[in-house]
């Protein structure tokens, strides 16, 4: 309400149903139809329903990382005391590190940043139950599979993914069957 959206984009009204059941999803659409929000509603939604429970969303690039950060932390109100984090290469670990002193429930990143912490041992990722991949394509295309796998092992098995996409690529489609439940 407070963003003023009324009626839901077609990936929006068959993807969010599913992912606040806590079900993986595989969404695809275009740049632009409102993905962020297919996750973005279902993360909130988990981290005030189950007050020990993290979120992690992956993304290629810093840009898309920020501008996910300023969606999600438009939706959260002060109240809600969901905390994040935003974990990108070229911004300063110092500022990183105070983020994650916080113990935000909500941790946004791109690959290399996550691993960086992972190996650092100043983020975990025990708590973790929702994790998304968003422009998983791209993710892809960039050759991050190694790291997300990586990263993978820190989360754990118990969890709800989902992976969002503007194609299909044969790659997701392994991926999607590697990861996804039903």
């Amino acid at each position: 309400t407070r963003m003023q959206f009324k009626i839901p984009t077609p990936i929006q009204a068959q993807a969010i149903p599913p992912a606040l059941l806590g079900k993986d999803v595989l969404g695809t659409a275009q740049t632009g139809t409102g993905k962020t929000l297919c996750y973005g509603i279902a993360c909130l939604n988990k981290l005030l329903t189950d007050k020990g429970s993290g979120a992690l969303i992956i993304c290629p690039t810093r840009e898309l990382a920020v501008q996910i950060s300023e969606v999600l932390t438009g939706l959260i109100e002060h109240k809600m005391n969901i905390k994040s984090a935003t974990l990108i290469g070229g911004e300063s670990m110092q500022k990183q590190l105070r983020q994650l002193r916080k113990r935000p429930r909500l941790v946004i990143g791109t690959p290399g940043r996550l691993n960086d912490h992972l190996q650092r041992k100043s983020l975990r990722l025990n708590e973790t139950y929702f994790l998304v991949l968003d422009e998983t394509d791209r993710i892809l295309d960039m050759g991050f599979t190694p790291q997300i796998e990586k990263i993978l092992r820190y989360v754990p098995k118990k969890h709800q993914t989902l992976l969002f996409s503007a194609t299909l690529p044969v790659n997701i489609l392994r991926l999607a069957e590697k990861y996804l439940n039903q």
